[in-house]
C-alpha cells in the first residue's frame, strides 16, 4: 500500500512538473513586443518635437515579419496615442506635410512579403492630440489588351490617355505560348494584367507648394512574371482631395 501510494506521489509531481514546463516553453516562444524606430518629430504644430515610437511583434523569434505594428505618439504633456498599422516587413514612418497645413504628416508603409512588391500603406495626420486618417490617392480606372501584330494598348479612363506598347521583342514566346499565330494575329482577345498601386513615394510637384504623392503600378503581359512596364500617377492634395497631376508609363 505504502508502494503505491509513493507511485502516486511520484507521478502526481512528474505530471505537475511537465506541465509547468509547457507552459513555460510556451511562454518563451512568444515573440516579445519589438521597438523598431523612434522619431522626434512636431507633428501637432506646437513647435516641439514630439517622441513617436514605432513598435511591433514579430511572427516568430528573430523573424522579420511583424505580424502587428502600431506606433505610439508621446506628447509633451505625456499622453499616448496608438495608431495601428497594417501587418508587414521593414516597417518604417515618413514625415511630410502632404495636405498642406503646415503640420507635418504620417505615412506608414511596410511591405507585404509578396512577389508584386506590394506595400500596404496609412496616412494620418494629428488634430487636437488625435490621429486623423487621411484617405490615399484613388486607384485609376486602368485597361489594358493585347492587339494584333504584337502590339497592346492600356487606356487611362479618368485622363482619357492611351498608352502604346510594341511586344515584338516577346514575338518568340508569346507564340510559343499560343497568345499569337506567326503572322501576329491573335488567337483570341486578351487582356493585360494591371496590378493594384504597389507603392506611393513622396515627390515635389512641379507648379505645386510642398509635396504630393506618386502611385506605382505594375503591367504584365502573359504572366504576372511578364512585365511590360510601370504606370506611375503623381497626385497632389487640394481643397480637401487628391487630384491627378499627370501619368506616365515607362516600359520594362
Amino acid at each position: 500500500m505504502k508502494k503505491e501510494y509513493l507511485l502516486a506521489i511520484t507521478a502526481f509531481f512528474m505530471l505537475s512538473f511537465t506541465t509547468v514546463a509547457i507552459t513555460y516553453a510556451g511562454e518563451e516562444a512568444t515573440p516579445a513586443i519589438s521597438i523598431i524606430k523612434t522619431y522626434k518629430e512636431d507633428i501637432n504644430g506646437d513647435g516641439k518635437k514630439e517622441k513617436i515610437v514605432l513598435k511591433g511583434t514579430p511572427n516568430q523569434q528573430g523573424g522579420k515579419y511583424y505580424k502587428k505594428i502600431w506606433s505610439e505618439i508621446v506628447f509633451q504633456n505625456k499622453s499616448i496615442v496608438k495608431i495601428k498599422y497594417s501587418p508587414g516587413l521593414e516597417p518604417k514612418i515618413e514625415f511630410t506635410d502632404l495636405n498642406h497645413d503646415g503640420i507635418k504628416d504620417m505615412l506608414a508603409s511596410s511591405s507585404t512579403g509578396g512577389s508584386g512588391g506590394i506595400y500596404n500603406y496609412h496616412l494620418n495626420t494629428i488634430k487636437d492630440q488625435k490621429a486623423v486618417a487621411i484617405p490615399l490617392p484613388p486607384q485609376l480606372n486602368l485597361q489594358g489588351q493585347f492587339e494584333n501584330n504584337f502590339k497592346a494598348t492600356i487606356n487611362v479612363t479618368e485622363t482619357k490617355e492611351r498608352f502604346h506598347l510594341n511586344v515584338i521583342n516577346r514575338k518568340k514566346e508569346y507564340i510559343q505560348t499560343g497568345l499569337y499565330q506567326e503572322n501576329g494575329k491573335l488567337n483570341e482577345p486578351t487582356e493585360l494584367m494591371i496590378d493594384p498601386v504597389a507603392m506611393y513615394k513622396i515627390t515635389k510637384v512641379r507648379g505645386k507648394k510642398g509635396y504630393g504623392l506618386r502611385s506605382y503600378r505594375q503591367v504584365s503581359g502573359a504572366y504576372h512574371a511578364d512585365s511590360l512596364g510601370v504606370l506611375t500617377a503623381t497626385w497632389y492634395f487640394e481643397n480637401g482631395k487628391w487630384n491627378l497631376i499627370k501619368t506616365k508609363w515607362a516600359k520594362r
